[in-house]
């Protein structure tokens, strides 16, 4: 069958995946310490703002490091420039650790928002990796392995997630916030290198562009007549629907690390197995999935793939039901394998489609709209989910913030057109606006 024909492990391969997992491993690293550090002495909301402050960074920028990449052709410029700044960003947590949420002032407190900032800095020069990233695996794909391709490069990346949370979980028991911080800077700069080696497919600047800044606006803003890409196949709900669902899982996902060791009273080391079953299981879905994508088409995995996100929410705030923290740490676990399953889906169907549909010499900035219409929800859903759980407690919120996932599948379905060569019927695209 054609879902079981995998991408050949070659050293091109090797170095794509290489790049994934070390970045992908400092960001989780950082993210689980910070969450932790902050909760401790802080409030739900407090640890809320460190996932809303991510998001506005992979907002901000996450489309200009695409719309730049796609206009001077020079993706492992931006890929080097901007893993350098992410590595600096991390260094004021090795001068000032001890602001991670030690001064209450109201319901967040001052000193959290160092590393707030921190977070939402780190983002900004993170934001181009993912966009740049997947264009470069959605090529070496082409269109009939283009699922299998995005599936192999975000296996990889789910491998980092996973060691970066379980990492977290031993670390931050064992070692003081400074020396954490060290060894997120390090990976940080691993990462760097690892993308230097990587043959990312520059090309030749646009020939149409009259300058750099006015073409980088004219694609980020593009004026009436020029929004059209937008609507091929229902493009545009495509975004709005990955950016609902995102709320769902970012809202209950930022609490998660607190909600474990204070809710659920669970130990650290606990904490850091359990956060790296999603990323784990997703190793393996996203890389078998990517052939599945090619062969049933990219609707199918969306649409359910954001159903069973609400999935997540329901299960993990059941946990607080169960009779014994064993029991209590396995309903945890199977939430966290529901939500693999569910993203994985979801996410190697989306990047599939956008790659579908993407005009040439747009690809990195559809990607990049991609990353940023998610982190839109990553704004907003955390701010929900936590302002919340100030009012109702962790399970009312996570059960509440379930529904947003179930919206963005019903408007997936309703508005969006399969966008598989294989699978379109007529072979040509439509428009679903």
């Amino acid at each position: 069958m054609t879902s079981l024909q995998r991408p050949r492990l070659d050293r091109a391969t090797g170095l794509v995946g290489l790049a994934a997992v070390t970045r992908t491993l400092g960001g989780a690293l950082l993210g689980t310490s910070l969450a932790v550090y902050v909760g401790r002495n802080g409030s739900p909301v407090a640890v809320s703002l460190l996932a809303t402050a991510f998001s506005l960074g992979i907002i901000l920028f996450a489309p200009v490091w695409g719309a730049l990449a796609d206009v001077t052709g020079r993706r492992k410029l931006i890929l080097v420039g901007t893993g350098v700044g992410a590595t600096l960003a991390v260094t004021p947590l090795l001068v000032a650790p001890s602001f991670a949420g030690t001064v209450r002032v109201g319901p967040v407190g001052i000193a959290a928002l160092f590393p707030v900032a921190i977070r939402g800095l780190y983002a900004a020069f993170i934001a181009g990796f993912g966009p740049l990233m997947l264009t470069v695996a959605s090529e070496r794909g082409g269109a009939d392995g283009r699922g299998k391709s995005v599936g192999s490069f975000n296996s990889f990346r789910a491998a980092g997630a996973g060691s970066g949370q379980f990492v977290a979980g031993l670390l931050l028991g064992a070692l003081a916030p400074t020396e954490l911080y060290a060894v997120i800077a390090a990976v940080s700069a691993a990462a760097t290198v690892a993308v230097a080696l990587v043959d990312t497919g520059d090309s030749p600047p646009d020939p149409d562009a009259d300058s750099l800044a006015t073409e980088v606006r004219t694609r980020l803003l593009p004026p009436a007549g020029d929004r059209g890409h937008l609507r091929t196949n229902g493009l545009g709900w495509l975004y709005l629907g990955l950016g609902v669902r995102q709320a769902t899982v970012s809202g209950v996902g930022a609490l998660m690390p607190v909600y474990i060791v204070t809710t659920l009273a669970l130990p650290e080391a606990w904490m850091g197995v359990l956060l790296a079953f999603n990323p784990v299981s997703q190793t393996f879905l996203m890389y078998y999935l990517g052939g599945v994508v090619d062969d049933a088409g990219r609707k199918p995995l969306i649409t359910l793939g954001m159903a069973g996100s609400a999935g997540f929410g329901l299960v993990v705030a059941a946990a607080v039901f169960a009779p014994s923290r064993l029991l209590t740490a396995a309903v945890v676990a199977v939430g966290y394998v529901v939500l693999a399953v569910a993203y994985s889906a979801m996410w190697t169907g989306a990047v599939a489609f956008v790659g579908d549909v993407a005009p040439e010499n747009r690809e990195s900035e559809l990607m990049g709209l991609a990353s940023t219409s998610r982190s839109v929800g990553g704004v907003v859903g955390p701010l929900l989910v936590g302002g919340a759980a100030e009012l109702a407690g962790y399970p009312a919120a996570f059960a509440a913030g379930s529904v947003l996932a179930l919206g963005a599948s019903l408007l997936v379905g309703l508005r969006v057109t399969e966008s598989a060569p294989a699978a379109v019927r007529g072979g040509t695209a439509s428009s679903a606006d």
